[in-house]
């Protein structure tokens, strides 16, 4: 029996030939990364195991992006833990205010992951990296500690998922609404600890940025990872970016998959995720009149140029609605600059909306948008826990930037047909 494109990056990794679901292997990481919140647990159970110097200081990331810029004292003491270690332990890819994004857009912007690699991180979305064909995963911190020491983790093989993607979404339709509908269709524990492999005609028909946010959101399936095959999108992306060479496996004709998904892009509806899970999906002609009070556009879902070009064009000319406060947040200093260049910003400006310094901030809970008692939200962000983003009476609405951006202008949860009509 053959072996799935995910077997095969940890099969090299591991130094073996193959490897099957439900085996126990040690393997090789490329890249180890932490955050501000995650990383000085990581840094104190390495200082506890008495190592004195990293394995290898280029593989390890440390980006401050959670808190920051910091919120708190507490915030401050964290990123000042993380800062003090790169500097100790000669960590190159520290990644400070000023230098700073939202990790999983500026790791492949910056191109630190990419095809073939194995990469591991102590941020469940770590998974987002799938896209561009790496084997990507969440981890502990005290895994994180052990790969920074040993330079390898242990992993259990997963089992497999094939997703067969048809034909080319209609306008308005992104890789939000496309991981919204799968995740609706098998739930949040319907891939638990599986590759969730995507293949198929209608690949070809997804940019990369709807890649990085359909594998991003695997996790919320219960996914161990979420993988696309290599193709010309996915290496024109790396073109000279990508700071290795690429890697590219392909699954085998024969390989095993528990379930076979068919899912048919052109059949898709703009797709938003109600209260409080991510399964809790209904399309556009379902939504009825939900009244709203925020607007988030951005995270490491959806805060890429391509995502503020969207709501922008959604915005352009027009006005946010009274009491609607809308809050853009550029996944990284690069985009936000591009935003300047291209009069994105002004839009936004213009339009009534603030934008803020790349951060995590309100998609956490933790700063820069947190909700109120009873405060509704549309989020571009991937979770709408009980409350996720602010009071345990608040909520939270998963959607696109097209459909975030209308639904700031109507006031209500809306999609760009309602507004451009």
């Amino acid at each position: 029996m053959g072996m799935t494109m995910s077997e095969k990056i940890l099969a090299a990794h591991a130094g073996l030939e193959s490897v099957k679901s439900g085996r126990l292997i040690s393997a090789k990481v490329d890249l180890a990364l932490a955050n501000d919140i995650t990383g000085p647990v990581a840094i104190k159970e390495f200082g506890k195991s008495g190592t004195k110097t990293v394995a290898d200081a280029s593989k390890i990331a440390l980006v401050m992006d959670h808190f920051a810029p910091n919120k708190d004292i507490k915030s401050a003491q964290q990123c000042k833990t993380c800062r003090d270690f790169a500097a100790e332990q000669g960590i190159e890819n520290f990644f400070d205010v000023g230098a700073m994004g939202i990790e999983h857009a500026l790791l492949p912007e910056r191109g630190l992951v990419g095809a073939g690699d194995l990469v591991i991180g102590a941020d469940s979305h770590t998974c987002t990296y799938g896209a561009l064909g790496a084997f990507s995963t969440g981890v502990g911190s005290t895994d994180l500690a052990a790969a920074m020491i040993s330079g390898e983790c242990w992993f259990k093989v997963p089992a497999a998922i094939k997703i067969v993607l048809h034909g080319k979404p209609t306008r308005y339709v992104t890789g939000k609404d496309v991981i919204l509908h799968i995740i609706g269709l098998i739930g949040v524990d319907g891939a638990l600890y599986k590759s969730m492999e995507f293949v198929g005609d209608g690949v070809k028909n997804l940019g990369i940025d709807d890649r990085f946010t359909i594998c991003n959101m695997a996790i919320e399936a219960g996914a161990k990872n979420g993988i696309f095959p290599v193709d010309e999108t996915a290496l024109q992306y790396m073109k000279g970016r990508f700071v290795r060479e690429p890697r590219i496996y392909a699954a085998d004709d024969d390989a095993e998959y528990e379930k076979v998904i068919d899912i048919d892009l052109s059949s898709l509806k703009p797709t938003v995720s109600f209260p409080h899970l991510p399964e809790n999906v209904r399309t556009c002609n379902e939504w009825g009149d939900i009244k709203i009070d925020q607007v988030i556009i951005g995270s490491c879902t959806n805060g890429r140029i391509s995502d503020m070009r969207a709501a922008a064009e959604i915005l352009k000319g027009r006005k946010v609605a009274e009491n609607v406060r809308c809050i853009i947040i550029p996944a990284t200093n690069r985009v936000y600059l591009q935003m300047i260049r291209e009069g994105i910003a002004e839009t936004f400006i213009e339009a009534g909306a603030v934008v803020s310094t790349p951060t995590c901030g309100p998609c956490l809970g933790g700063h820069m948008g947190i909700l109120a008692e009873n405060e509704r939200a549309v989020s571009t962000t991937n979770r709408n826990f009980v409350g996720r983003m602010g009071h345990s009476s608040s909520e939270i609405y998963l959607a696109s930037p097209y459909i975030a951006a209308a639904s700031a202008i109507a006031g209500k949860l809306a999609s760009p047909e309602d507004i451009l009509k």
